[in-house]
């Protein structure tokens, strides 16, 4: 049997060690929330952004593949209106091809400095290939280069073949900053249910959930 380095050895003590939401948590009242989640998204993103949080706009898209089985991964979030949040990749990526099979996804995201989260679930569609390309060129520079690499997904050789390709990448995308990428694609989920959860100190954390029927919208509180 192979003994334990010393990181393995300390992780158990460590992980017990950890602490969460060592700071004042904002008071979430559900009774003053809007009748349509977009709004209350908004708000609390602003919150998110006054707060400091690091990155407010990375959440986790969780989808299924052929076999059924959940995948999870951080990207960035482009853009919520109207019960629509827009994200980005290639369209031949395992999420692009696992969306393609099955167009429903989930969104995650978790902002500590407030000891907030949102989750969010919904059908997902392709937007038309012109505002992806105006999506995309919108955009930094960096951006712009990483999608030009392509590739997304597929066996990699070496780190020295990703740095060839990187360097490649950006220098087309300085000198052509309007350059198209083909195959990147926005991609719209359109939710039909939404939580908003507000932790509190005392484990006694606030779960409101917003549910679709048509184009109402019905909330209720969940048990924590």
């Amino acid at each position: 049997m192979n003994e334990a380095t010393p990181a393995s050895a300390a992780f158990p003590s460590l992980l017990r060690a950890q602490r969460v939401w060592d700071v004042e948590l904002p008071h979430f009242d559900p009774e003053q929330a809007p009748a349509e989640p977009t709004e209350l998204f908004h708000a609390w993103f602003a919150d998110a952004c006054a707060a400091g949080q690091p990155e407010p706009h990375t959440m986790q898209l969780a989808t299924v593949d052929e076999d059924g089985l959940p995948d999870v991964r951080t990207l960035m979030l482009h853009g919520a209106a109207g019960g629509l949040w827009h994200f980005a990749s290639h369209s031949g990526s395992r999420k692009g091809r696992q969306l393609a099979a099955h167009p429903r996804a989930a969104l995650h995201f978790y902002w500590p400095a407030l000891g907030r989260q949102i989750r969010i679930r919904g059908t997902v569609t392709t937007a038309p290939p012109a505002e992806a390309t105006a999506d995309l060129h919108a955009r930094s520079t960096g951006a712009l280069a990483a999608a030009l690499v392509g590739h997304q997904s597929e066996p990699l050789g070496s780190v020295a073949e990703l740095a060839s390709a990187s360097e490649a990448a950006w220098d087309h995308a300085q000198r052509q900053p309007e350059a198209e990428v083909p195959s990147w694609t926005l991609y719209e989920l359109t939710a039909n249910e939404l939580e908003f959860f507000q932790g509190d100190a005392r484990r006694r954390h606030v779960r409101l959930r917003y549910e679709r029927d048509g184009e109402v919208w019905s909330t209720g509180l969940l048990w924590p």
